[in-house]
C-alpha cells in the first residue's frame, strides 16, 4: 500500500512537471494533458512490459489516468503560481525521480527479476516519463546529457536492490535510496556535478599539454 502510494505520487510530480512544460511550450489544454499523461507513465508502462506485467498498470488502474489528469489540470490552470518557483519543472522531476527509483525497483524484485536488473529497470522507471516529455516538447532528453540524471536514478535504485540483497529493513532502505537518488540530482542542478563530455575532456588534455 506504502508503494502504491509513492508510485502514484512520483506519478503525479512527474505529470505536474510535463504539464509545466508543456505551458512553457505555449500548448493548449489537450496537449498540456497529455504531455502529462505522458510524463506520468511512460517508465512505468515501459517496465511493466520488460518485467511481464501486462497490461501495465498505467493502462488497468484507473488511478493512473485519474492523477495525471488531476496533475495536467492543476499545472495549467495554476501555472503563473509554479513559474514563480525556481526551476518548477526540474524540481518536481527530481521529487518524481527519486520516488520511481524505488517504486520501479520494488516492483521489479516482486517479478522475481535479480537485484542487478531490477535496478535497471528501476532506472528505465525513473528516466522513461521524463524522456517522453522531453521529446513529446522537442527538447534533447535529460538523460542523454551530461547532467546526473540517469546515474542518480540508478544510485537510488540500487541502494534499493542491494538492501533486498543484504536482507536490509525494506522501509529504511527504501527512504535511503530515494534520498540519495534525490540528492545526487539536486547536486547537479544547484552545483552543477556533471559527467564528463568529450569536449571537456578534450579541453582539459589541452591545458596539460
Amino acid at each position: 500500500m506504502l508503494f502504491e502510494a509513492m508510485d502514484l505520487g512520483a506519478t503525479f510530480v512527474f505529470a505536474i512537471s510535463g504539464a509545466t512544460r508543456g505551458v512553457r511550450q505555449r500548448l493548449d489544454l489537450f496537449g498540456v494533458l497529455v504531455v502529462a499523461w505522458a510524463a506520468g507513465v511512460a517508465g512505468g508502462i515501459a517496465r511493466d512490459l520488460l518485467i511481464g506485467a501486462v497490461p501495465p498498470a498505467a493502462i488497468a488502474d484507473w488511478r493512473y489516468l485519474v492523477t495525471p489528469v488531476a496533475a495536467g489540470l492543476l499545472g495549467f490552470i495554476a501555472s503563473d503560481l509554479i513559474a514563480r518557483l525556481k526551476t518548477p519543472v526540474l524540481l518536481f522531476d527530481a521529487a518524481g525521480l527519486c520516488l520511481f527509483a524505488v517504486t520501479g525497483t520494488e516492483k521489479a524484485l516482486t517479478y522475481g527479476l535479480d537485484p542487478v536488473m531490477a535496478a535497471v529497470m528501476g532506472m528505465i522507471t525513473c528516466i522513461g516519463g521524463g524522456v517522453a516529455r522531453d521529446l513529446l516538447t522537442l527538447q534533447i532528453p535529460s538523460v542523454l546529457r551530461s547532467e546526473l540524471y540517469a546515474v542518480a536514478a540508478l544510485a537510488g535504485a540500487g541502494t534499493v536492490s542491494f538492501g533486498h540483497w543484504a536482507e536490509l529493513p525494506v522501509l529504511p532502505t527504501a527512504l535511503f535510496g530515494a534520498g540519495l537518488c534525490l540528492f545526487i540530482r539536486l547536486m547537479s542542478i544547484y552545483r552543477g556535478w556533471r559527467l564528463p563530455t568529450a569536449a571537456a575532456i578534450r579541453k582539459s588534455l589541452k591545458k596539460t599539454d
